[in-house]
């Protein structure tokens, strides 16, 4: 089977939320010595993309939603445990990542957290439906460089606001930066809460990231 055509079943296994396919399409990527970097990218990142505007049409409902993101996660682990170890590099920074409470959504940030992981970075990822307390508490505990939060809804991306003045109550905001992202947020909602970084998908987060610590 080509590079393209397990690149197009990893994306169509997400579509379809099929968790037993998008394994089963990872499996074989990483029989077939394909790079995980380049599935993750353009494969199971292009399905969630998909998913995505199928759940803005209306063409999908939230429980797909959740199944299809799932599979993309035990993909990404497949992947994840095949990452060569030269993508290994030192640590660049430590980063606390989460859906902001409320919020069941799970796109995109898993695919933040292991492509941060690829490129260096210490990542340690809270999940979704996150009190804004437990970020402010993994941040005290890993002593973190960047608290990323994602909100996909109008009525939790309040949270991000919430979350930087805890964090400044906290006496941390002056030596954590922090990243929003999520499908509701843009740059000018960023600029408006005293967000340090925007990012509209995962590849964008990486590199402002790296930009940023390296």
């Amino acid at each position: 089977m080509s590079k393209q055509e397990l690149l197009e079943q990893a994306a169509q296994s997400v579509v379809d939320a099929n968790r037993d396919m998008a394994v089963e399409v990872a499996r074989k990527a990483v029989a077939e010595g394909i790079d995980p970097v380049e599935m993750i990218n353009d494969g199971y990142s292009e399905g969630m993309s998909r998913v995505g505007e199928l759940f803005d049409r209306g063409e999908m409902f939230l429980p797909e939603l959740i199944v299809a993101s799932d599979a993309m996660v035990a993909a990404i682990n497949v992947l994840e445990e095949a990452m060569p170890v030269e993508n290994q590099s030192k640590k660049l920074g430590t980063v606390v990542l989460g859906t902001i409470e409320g919020d069941v959504h799970d796109i995109g940030k898993g695919i933040v957290a292991t492509m941060l992981r690829v490129y260096g970075f210490e990542v340690f990822d809270l999940g979704r439906d996150v009190p804004i307390k437990n970020f402010v508490e993994k941040a005290k505990e890993v002593n973190a460089s960047i608290v990323g939060s994602s909100a996909l809804m109008t009525t939790t991306q309040v949270g991000q606001k919430t979350l930087e003045e805890e964090l400044k109550k906290a006496g941390l905001r002056d030596r954590v930066r922090t990243m929003v992202g999520g499908a509701v947020v843009t740059q000018r909602w960023a600029d408006k809460i005293g967000s340090d970084l925007y990012a509209e998908n995962a590849s964008e987060a990486v590199m402002k990231l790296k930009e940023m610590f390296s």
